[in-house]
């Protein structure tokens, strides 16, 4: 299956078939790049909806815990609380061009950054907030988790201490986090220094009128998987193994070959920072990915049995790869994402329904067993 990968410890106990893994999804960031990740979703969860004959399936019941940075924070409070990805990728191509008014794509669109940037960070910040509200209207964290019965853990950064924050509400948190809006939680986690304004939220635990200000998780955990799978091994019932779907955000393969002579790089070399933040992005992609990977086989060889399922896993076509920066909301680069995770999508699905692929069986058997919900989605004021 070339859209997918799925590691496991080879000398792990086997694990009964009656006993339910405890599925956790795990969402990239990636700024416009979010909206392969909805397409992908939306194109595969179709297909099985269709081969099932429902109108739609309710992905985000699927999973015990779902963990999202960023734009996957955006596409992770969605599926929570029951929207179809189909409007999600509406949101993003009704109000990309308005969310990121000024792509920087070179030195001099760097420079002009630099003196008139606040004036379009401030422009995007009103526009994603008011596209965010239509989307998840009031709903806060414990709503999600009682109503739901969804776990989620969204990765930010607390301007106050410059740490690492995790708005969470697992069966194993406490109560920090249950009154903060899905809408203050995902400006948190996107709020993606040069690209965005930083996030003032008010904080709901009393009446002081207190407001904090975040910065974008991606800055810590841009691939969440780490962070999912510690809150699933905190959470999960001792018996049952743990299974980690993990979506990426079409990366493009990266890597330079640099001269000595070109190391002496200054602010404009780097587009006045906005090419460090795709190197974090790509290096931390890698990393987490393959420490899950390590922590995954030895959990499964120690009797904790953990399956890691990774997917894209292979390079982007050349011809994608003037598509994929992170503030590129131009109607072409949208039309070749969506395009690009319809082909993925489509691959996925074929493996699925290859009995002899574990990767796909392990696809198959989650979506297989996904409720039905209407095309229009779940109204979370119905739910008790």
């Amino acid at each position: 299956m070339n859209s997918v990968v799925v590691e496991a410890g080879r000398n792990g106990p086997e694990v009964t078939a009656d006993v339910r893994p405890y599925r956790v999804l795990s969402l990239d960031g990636g700024g416009m790049r979010g909206i392969y990740t909805a397409a992908f979703l939306d194109r595969l969860v179709t297909q099985f909806a269709r081969t099932r004959g429902e109108d739609c399936l309710d992905l985000g019941k699927g999973f015990d815990l779902i963990t999202g940075t960023s734009t996957g924070a955006i596409v992770a409070s969605a599926l929570a609380v029951g929207r179809p990805m189909s409007e999600i990728v509406k949101l993003y191509r009704d109000h990309g061009r308005e969310i990121f008014p000024h792509r920087i794509k070179g030195t001099f669109s760097a420079i002009w950054r630099m003196f008139v940037g606040g004036r379009y960070v401030r422009k995007g910040d009103a526009v994603l907030r008011d596209a965010l509200t239509k989307v998840l209207e009031a709903t806060t964290m414990v709503d999600v988790f009682t109503k739901r019965g969804i776990s989620l853990s969204i990765p930010a950064v607390a301007m106050s201490s410059h740490r690492s924050w995790v708005f969470k509400k697992t069966p194993a948190s406490g109560v920090r986090d249950d009154l903060y809006p899905l809408v203050d939680v995902c400006m948190a986690s996107s709020a993606a220094p040069i690209f965005r304004s930083l996030a003032a939220v008010e904080d709901p635990n009393g009446d002081h009128g207190v407001t904090q200000v975040f910065a974008d998780g991606g800055l810590w955990a841009n691939n969440p998987i780490m962070v999912g799978l510690v809150d699933a091994l905190a959470c999960a019932p001792r018996d049952a193994p743990i299974e980690i779907f993990s979506l990426g955000t079409c990366s493009r393969p990266e890597g330079e070959l640099i001269k000595p002579s070109k190391v002496h790089r200054s602010i404009l070399g780097w587009r006045m920072g906005a090419e460090a933040a795709g190197l974090s992005i790509t290096a931390q992609e890698f990393a987490f990915d393959n420490m899950a990977r390590f922590l995954g086989n030895k959990f499964t060889e120690l009797g904790r049995p953990v399956r890691r399922l990774r997917f894209p896993n292979k390079d982007v076509p050349a011809q994608m790869m003037k598509f994929l920066a992170l503030d590129d909301a131009r109607p072409v680069a949208i039309d070749r994402l969506i395009q690009q995770a319809s082909n993925d999508a489509d691959l996925a699905k074929s493996a699925c329904d290859d009995p002899n692929n574990p990767e796909g069986q392990m696809v198959k058997a989650l979506m297989m067993g996904l409720p039905a919900m209407p095309k229009t989605g779940v109204k979370m004021e119905e739910l008790t």
